[in-house]
C-alpha cells in the first residue's frame, strides 16, 4: 500500500483531501500539478512566493463542494489578490459550512488550460471496480460523454476507451485546436488501473479535470475515497 494511504488508514479517514490525494496519484508517476497546504495566511504567503504566479487556492477541507462554499479562487497574480482570496475563501466557507474541518488552503500552480478530460473509477456492486474515461466539463456533466471498462485493463483497452467517446475528435485537434497526446492519456488510464489493482482499499477515484496537451497530460484536482473498515 501507498505509505500516504497507511497514514490515512491509522487515522480513520474515508475522504481524502486534495493533497492527500494528488500525493496517492503522483506517487502512480502520473503528473498533478504542484499542489501545497498552507494552515495559516503567513504559510499561504510564503508558498505563494515559493511556487510562484498564477495560483489557485482552495479550501482544503471535508466540504465536497468547494466552489459552491465559495472556496476556489483562481488566477491570483500577487500576493494582494493570495491575501484577498484567503481572506475571502474562509469567510465564505465558515459561513455556508459552519460545522465544517478546515485544515487550511491549498496552495497549486495554475495549469495552462488544455484539453479537459474526466479518468474516474468506482466499484460497481456486481462486477467490481470500473475505470471511466470521457471529455471534461459539458460534455460529462451534459452530454455524458463517458466510456468504461472493467478493471484491470491493458493499453489496447486503453486506447479503445479513448476512441469510442463521440468527443474524439476534439483530441485530434479539431478546427486547428492543439491535439491531445493520446500515448499520454492511455498512460494515465492504465496507471489509475494499476494503482486499483494494487490498492484494493480504494473505493473510488476522481481526477476531474485532466488537462491534455499535444506532450503530455497533467491531473488538477483529484478526489479519492477509501473503503470503510
Amino acid at each position: 500500500m501507498i505509505s500516504v494511504l497507511k497514514d490515512i488508514k491509522k487515522q480513520g479517514k474515508v475522504l481524502l483531501t486534495e493533497i492527500e490525494a494528488k500525493q496517492v496519484i503522483s506517487d502512480t508517476g502520473i503528473k498533478v500539478v504542484a499542489t501545497r497546504l498552507a494552515k495559516t495566511l503567513k504559510e499561504a504567503v510564503a508558498i505563494s512566493r515559493e511556487i510562484g504566479f498564477p495560483l489557485v487556492l482552495k479550501i482544503a477541507s471535508d466540504i465536497i463542494h468547494k466552489t459552491d462554499a465559495g472556496g476556489v479562487k483562481v488566477g491570483l497574480k500577487s500576493i494582494g489578490e493570495v491575501k484577498k482570496a484567503y481572506a475571502d475563501i474562509m469567510a465564505s466557507v465558515r459561513q455556508k459550512y459552519p460545522q465544517a474541518k478546515i485544515e487550511g488552503v491549498s496552495v497549486q500552480t495554475m495549469a495552462k488550460p488544455g484539453i479537459e478530460i474526466i479518468i474516474g473509477m468506482y466499484k460497481d456492486d456486481q462486477f467490481g471496480p470500473v475505470i471511466m474515461f470521457g471529455l471534461g466539463g459539458i460534455f460529462v456533466e451534459v452530454l455524458k460523454d463517458v466510456s468504461f471498462r472493467l478493471i484491470p485493463i491493458v493499453k489496447r483497452d486503453a486506447e479503445e476507451m479513448i476512441k469510442e467517446i463521440k468527443g474524439y475528435a476534439l483530441l485530434n485537434g479539431y478546427r486547428g485546436q492543439e491535439p491531445a497526446s493520446l500515448p499520454a492519456l492511455v498512460d494515465v488510464l492504465l496507471k489509475v488501473s494499476t494503482l486499483v489493482e494494487r490498492t484494493p482499499e480504494i473505493k473510488e477515484i476522481d481526477l476531474n479535470p485532466v488537462f491534455a496537451y499535444k506532450d503530455s497530460a497533467v491531473a488538477v484536482d483529484a478526489r479519492i475515497v477509501l473503503e470503510e473498515a
